[in-house]
């Protein structure tokens, strides 16, 4: 073995051996309940928690896709992003994920298409729900196997191939979600995300050291190329589109099916309430360094254009951290990974169990979904459709050919679309399953319509009609579409609404 590799090795057979004791220690648990392996018996404290949103909210597109868009728009990035990410999800948390989770635990739902179908009663409406979270989930999923095999070739000097580098992470994922359930991906999360934060304070203060002192580092990337350290008024930074973008980043993040799920664990109110407050400061020290590393590594390795760009984060930690450090930032981009991917495996997987293939009879048509026959096959059955989702997300993994960033930016502004159906389904009793149809249908419609005049998936990120964003025309459409088609059609049925809404 090439002794440039020995840290890296031996990082990562750590790295692994410990998210693997970790799924063995949640096995018992999770088999004792449908509840307890979908959502960890509802149980999460502060900690636990905001360990496992922060961990699954942060995946390849913060520690690979953010640094190689920066490499191309420099500190701008930073803008277009993080403030409003640090506002706006706090936001969602409570003006949705907080009623989700309260109305969640009254009708006994483990999964967010659940919940809204028990919420209008419609067994439909939970599948169409299924179907377009998993639409623009796979995508998501094939950023993080991208980005984690991307940086394991990179810092391997391509000993380990990418095809086997993305294969070896979902498997490693796939087994401890498989072993533990939602306890275990929490806990590893509080593993994960204690690494990858703590590896981007450090990277942020030890890479312009190593490149002469911070004055140097910044000197370098004007004579590079000036644009880099400005923000413009153009694309992405004009009104209109920095809105339309906004609008995307702060209302997805709560749409993500695996976010939202894991909101439902919360033990309390309270518990919830502090992730609100830790959140905002935990997301602009993560995004800073990795704006910046972008930057800087434009100076550094000029001349990477489209998916290679990606490669700078690795580039930059190989080039400027002793090898153990940049051991730590290898797993870093792991952890991140798959501290998202476990939860969407975990979700993607329930969803298919108890949304798509439940039959009668076997617990879902309970009010509390208590029945220990249906719990058992509830559990091997979500363990099975994980394996399957692992598998289409690998074939379509090798099959993409574009940007982290782009692939995310479609996935994320797609996201928006659900988001008035999860708003008003919550705190809206007038809302009915035609709106909620409508709302889903023609968002969608819209957004893919603006997408398809752009030129396809590049296009999210490009203005579209009056300068604004394909985002911003798909989540107007899904609002206009919810309030219409609700109060067009007759009121729910009363008794169920009492049922949801705790009256």
């Amino acid at each position: 073995m090439d002794p440039a590799l020995v840290p890296f090795t031996v990082a990562l057979v750590v790295y692994v051996l410990v998210v693997l004791t970790v799924g063995l220690l949640a096995t018992r648990r999770a088999a004792s309940s449908a509840e307890e392996y979908f959502l960890a018996g509802r149980g999460l404290g502060t900690a636990v928690l905001f360990m496992a949103l922060f961990g699954t909210n942060c995946t390849a597109f913060v520690l690979v896709g953010v640094p190689g868009q920066a490499y191309h728009d420099g500190v701008g990035v930073f803008g277009v992003n993080a403030p409003i990410v640090a506002l706006g999800i706090p936001l969602t948390f409570w003006a949705i994920g907080s009623p989700a989770r309260r109305m969640a635990r009254r009708l006994g739902a483990l999964t967010p298409a659940e919940l809204y179908a028990r919420r209008f009663g419609s067994r439909g409406l939970g599948r169409l729900l299924f179907t377009v979270f998993t639409l623009y989930t796979l995508p998501y999923m094939v950023t993080a196997v991208d980005g984690a095999a991307k940086t394991l070739a990179s810092v391997t000097d391509g000993a380990v191939g990418e095809s086997v580098g993305g294969l070896s992470v979902l498997a490693v994922a796939l087994l401890y979600t498989s072993l533990g359930g939602m306890r275990a991906t929490a806990w590893t999360n509080v593993v994960q995300g204690v690494l990858f934060m703590a590896f981007m304070l450090v990277a942020c203060i030890w890479i312009p050291r190593s490149m002469g002192g911070l004055t140097v580092a910044m000197e370098k990337v004007r004579a590079h190329d000036e644009n880099l350290l400005i923000v413009h008024g153009g694309g992405l930074f004009a009104p209109r589109a920095w809105t339309s973008w906004g609008l995307a980043i702060s209302l997805t993040v709560i749409a993500f099916p695996h976010m939202l799920v894991r909101i439902f664990t919360a033990r309390s109110e309270e518990s919830l309430k502090r992730v609100c407050r830790l959140y905002p400061i935990a997301l602009v020290l993560l995004w800073l360094p990795a704006v910046m590393i972008g930057v800087w590594g434009a100076a550094e390795f000029p001349g990477l254009e489209g998916r290679a760009s990606d490669r700078v984060f690795s580039l930059m930690i190989t080039e400027h951290l002793p090898a153990w450090v940049a051991a730590c930032g290898f797993l870093a981009v792991l952890a991140a990974v798959m501290s998202t991917l476990d939860g969407q495996l975990l979700t993607l997987g329930s969803m298919l169990s108890r949304d798509v293939m439940k039959e009668r009879g076997t617990g879902s048509e309970h009010p509390t979904g208590a029945d220990s026959t249906g719990d058992r096959l509830g559990v091997t059955s979500g363990r099975v459709f994980g394996v399957v989702v692992a598998l289409v997300v690998y074939v379509l993994w090798r099959a993409a050919a574009h940007s982290i960033f782009q692939v995310a930016s479609v996935a994320f502004s797609g996201y928006v679309t659900l988001a008035p159906t999860l708003f008003f389904g919550v705190r809206w009793r007038r809302f009915t399953i035609a709106g909620a149809t409508a709302s889903i249908l023609l968002g969608n419609a819209v957004y893919f319509l603006c997408l398809y005049q752009g030129g396809g998936m590049g296009a999210a990120m490009r203005p579209s009609w009056l300068g604004f964003l394909p985002v911003f025309w798909g989540f107007v459409a899904a609002v206009v579409a919810g309030v219409a088609g609700s109060l067009l059609s007759a009121p729910g049925d009363l008794q169920r609404q009492r049922a949801a809404f705790g009256d």
